[in-house]
Order: structure tokens, then C-alpha cells, then sequence
């Protein structure tokens, strides 16, 4: 099923850039997990997983053209 596009040009952008510096930060934590440099608890892994969750949908979103939050009717500025 093709999703009819709801975001410009400067939305995709800014979902794709958004999406990639998130899952650069969600290596980064998994890194800094594995060599043991920050505690390993709950909120730490939950954060981690949202990294790469919010990042992958953030790429979705950019690549696709449509917004989630735009499609429940949710006004974003860009």
C-alpha cells in the first residue's frame, strides 16, 4: 500500500538527518555499554533501544515523505 506523501522537501531533510544522528547515538551507547563505561540498568537499555527506534522511524519518515504525528493530525512546524 502506497502512503500518500504528507511532509515537503525541508521535512524529509530534516526526519533523515534527525533519524541518522540518532542511530549514530544509539551505536555510540551501545558502545560505551559494552565497554562497561556506563551502568547497565533499565534506563540505560531503554534509552538505548528509543535511539534506535526513533532513529529508524525518523528514516522511514524521510524516505517515505510521511509523518506519523502528521497523520493522527498532529500540526508540526516543519
Amino acid at each position: 500500500m502506497k502512503r500518500e506523501c504528507n511532509i515537503d522537501a525541508r521535512g524529509k531533510f530534516v526526519r533523515l538527518l534527525g533519524g541518522s544522528v540518532s542511530l549514530f547515538l544509539g551505536i555510540i551507547a551501545v558502545g560505551l555499554l559494552m565497554l562497561d563505561l556506563v551502568p547497565i540498568n533499565w534506563f540505560t537499555i531503554s534509552s538505548t533501544i528509543g535511539l534506535f527506534a526513533g532513529g529508524a522511524l525518523g528514516i522511514y519518515e524521510g524516505k517515505s515523505g510521511w509523518c506519523v504525528a502528521r497523520a493522527m493530525g498532529i500540526w508540526t512546524p516543519i
